[in-house]
């Protein structure tokens, strides 16, 4: 399987993101098109120690430009064709590649791949879902910043390609929420109250409407709610790991006998950094477009750009596409996309 990963994008270059290839390569049986700069690439790819038989498993696909983080989305990619994040997204379109990853210009990764690649049959609106930790496993949030305006038919469509998604954790029937401000059915503004019905009348195993307590509870798989309060979430969650993480090693420092404590219980204290860090989850899907496309932190490591590519690599092989569409068809009968 080929995978087409934007080499030019993101704030810390192309070699974390060529370091990130290589061990994505080393854990599963990928082959990686960096795409970008030729000269650039090629110098990179000789310089790192891995070893030859999986740097020749990395191929360098040739862009002319790059669309730069501060650019505004929609103009970049109609002037630059042949920038590395519209050259990947070509690759996923003529089938040279199974997918197309980013940790460049969100907007412009989002841009592209719908211009691209186009929406699949029946979606009203692609949006963005990532995982997120849970007291109890991963709880997939559908939208999280793609859409900040939503029609209930959006939200509806969020919950069935993010239940789609969930297959990805080995979720059997995937609890689906609706985000808003209290558990009763009647809470919530227009949007909630009408996305409520729809999701209530559709197939899914919807469990009503969930509070933002609950979200890392682990008592729901799936939460639907639109990208302006996903992008929310998504950035408190960030920041509340960082400050929480932040806060354990100013408590550890203040006395000797909390050192010593800290030198016992690091293995746990490494577990849980672990598990609250988005590296591990690598990227946000693009879900409702007809291919593969993962947008990735703008400061993602190496670790966040092989788990990303992981992603991609195990979408295609779940054809998480073909379950959303068929999802979508045969709920389209109850739910006009509108």
């Amino acid at each position: 399987m080929q995978i087409a990963l934007d080499a030019m994008g993101g704030d810390l270059g192309p070699q974390e993101l060529i370091s990130g290839a290589l061990l994505a390569v080393e854990r599963d049986d990928l082959s990686i098109l960096l795409v970008g700069d030729e000269q650039v690439l090629y110098e990179y790819l000789q310089s790192s120690s891995a070893s030859k038989a999986l740097r020749d498993r990395l191929t360098i696909v040739h862009a002319d430009t790059v669309v730069e983080m501060d650019e505004n989305p929609v103009d970049a990619i109609r002037r630059k064709k042949d920038s590395s994040i519209m050259v990947a997204f070509d690759l996923v379109k003529s089938g040279d590649a199974a997918a197309a990853v980013s940790a460049g210009n969100s907007g412009a990764t989002l841009a592209a791949g719908v211009r691209k690649l186009g929406r699949l049959k029946n979606v009203a609106r692609p949006g963005l879902a990532s995982a997120f930790p849970t007291l109890k496993g991963p709880v997939v949030i559908m939208d999280i910043g793609a859409n900040v305006e939503c029609r209930p038919v959006h939200l509806y469509q969020f919950g069935v390609m993010a239940t789609a998604f969930s297959n990805l954790y080995n979720v059997e029937k995937p609890r689906v929420g609706l985000l808003t401000i209290g558990e009763e059915s009647g809470k919530g503004n227009t949007l909630i109250k009408e996305a409520y019905n729809l999701l209530e009348r559709s197939s899914l195993n919807f469990i009503g409407n969930v509070e933002g307590r609950d979200v890392f509870q682990g008592d729901v798989d799936v939460v639907v709610c639109d990208g302006f309060v996903g992008n929310i979430v998504l950035k408190i969650s960030e920041g509340l790991a960082v400050a929480t993480m932040k806060m354990l090693r100013d408590e550890i420092l203040k006395s000797l006998l909390d050192k010593l404590g800290y030198l016992l219980a690091r293995p746990a204290f490494n577990q849980f950094k672990k598990r609250v860090d988005y590296a591990e989850y690598g990227g946000a899907p693009l879900l409702g477009i007809k291919g593969i496309g993962i947008v990735c932190h703008g400061k993602s490591s190496a670790l966040a750009i092989k788990n990303a590519l992981a992603c991609a690599a195990e979408m295609e092989r779940l054809k998480v596409n073909d379950v959303i569409a068929a999802d979508l068809a045969k709920g389209f009968d109850t739910v006009s996309t509108g």
